[in-house]
């Protein structure tokens, strides 16, 4: 296992850490493979993982409790671990209490090493704000609770600078990255400006929920026919941990070979590592991507608000993903679970105030029931 300087209390990190988000499930998919869960992660541990990664809400709550148990018989004392406050649940400033003490007695542990604000960005800092939470977790941590003060970030590239200098005392942070996502979220520039600022980082989605380990033949044969033969997900993580101002990276490894592979990718990782020809590779599989776009949506939001709230960036990004990295599924899920029903592409009534407005001239109202049919009904995308 490599390590890299984590903080200024001198510690080494692994460059792999767990990620308790997708632990492996039983057969059926309906519940936590509880047994397995605790048998991958103490195997990573006892290869030399020494961060565990968990948050209120994985798993429904169940992966706080399997990570706690994974960290009985010593296995506390091998790793630091790290868990989530759940700021979207926070609607009054004694909750931040509230969620710690549950998320203690779920890890059944006295102490969370590290303990982040969970996806903030514009709206979790205002809620920060507006009831001190800032100065709840300062409290928590001069009482033992809590080690180290961090959050996770999902929101646009402008309001990942407004977090970090938002407060002064950040000690690290956790942003998704990957080679598909440097102008998204947080982006390369984001990872920049948090080591400017002695902010140790740590990513999460290198391989973009797996899509980068399983790509499309025709991307997975120009890896194939490369000089340096490495696996798809090889390929992305030595990519990340390419990067100096990286940590670690957080891998959600829901079986036993994926834990294997990663162990092995870890070992060979260096910052720095990358030739002229691997960035060029790197490229042209980004370029290929690229091209599965079905709908030119720049994200520009010019379109903007929708009189019926309609979420259109968003909605095309989702029919994107799907095609891009074939994965409908994956758009699904994020449709029907993650966007409110005001927000989704069935919401559309054509009014085409929008389409005035669009840079890109898409007949934006054409699209939206395409868009409904698809990761909303599940039709199958055209051909």
């Amino acid at each position: 296992m490599q390590y890299r300087p984590f903080g200024k209390d001198g510690w080494k990190i692994s460059v792999l850490g767990f990620g308790a988000m997708r632990l492996p499930m039983t057969p059926d998919y309906k519940d936590v493979d509880e047994k397995e869960a605790i048998r991958i992660m103490r195997y990573g541990i006892d290869k030399g993982i020494n961060y565990v990664d968990t948050a209120y809400f994985y798993h429904n709550g169940l992966s706080e409790v399997i990570v706690g148990k994974t960290l009985k018989d010593g296995y506390r004392n091998k790793v630091r671990l790290a868990t989530k406050s759940p700021v979207g649940l926070i609607k009054e400033a004694g909750d931040f209490d509230k969620f710690l003490e549950l998320q203690l007695k779920r890890l059944d542990v006295d102490h969370i090493d590290y303990y982040l604000f969970h996806g903030i960005g514009d709206g979790g800092l205002a809620t920060m704000k507006q009831f001190d939470l800032f100065n709840k977790m300062e409290a928590a941590k001069k009482a033992g609770k809590v080690g180290h003060i961090g959050f996770s970030f999902h929101d646009k590239a402008d309001a990942f600078i407004r977090v970090v200098d938002g407060y002064d005392k950040w000690e690290f942070c956790q942003i998704q990255y990957n080679y598909m996502d440097t102008d998204n979220q947080a982006g390369t520039a984001g990872l920049k400006y948090a080591a400017s600022k002695g902010i140790p980082v740590i990513v999460m989605e290198p391989l973009l929920g797996g899509k980068l380990a399983r790509p499309p033949k025709n991307i997975e044969a120009i890896f194939n026919d490369n000089i340096i033969r490495r696996k798809p997900a090889d390929w992305a993580l030595q990519w990340v941990w390419n990067h100096p101002e990286v940590s670690v990276i957080l891998s959600g490894m829901s079986n036993f070979e994926q834990v294997e592979e990663n162990l092995v990718s870890a070992h060979k990782s260096k910052a720095g590592l990358f030739s002229g020809g691997d960035f060029s590779l790197i490229a042209k599989v980004r370029k290929e991507f690229e091209k599965r776009t079905v709908i030119p949506c720049t994200k520009c939001e010019y379109c903007m608000p929708c009189p019926q709230g309609v979420a259109i960036p968003r909605n095309f990004e989702l029919y994107n993903d799907g095609a891009i990295y074939n994965d409908p599924g994956a758009a699904r899920y994020n449709y029907k679970v993650w966007m409110k029903p005001e927000d989704r592409a069935s919401a559309c009534t054509a009014c085409k105030e929008c389409e005035a407005k669009c840079p890109q001239k898409i007949e934006i109202s054409s699209w939206m029931p395409k868009v409904d049919d698809v990761i909303g009904k599940g039709m199958d995308y055209p051909d």
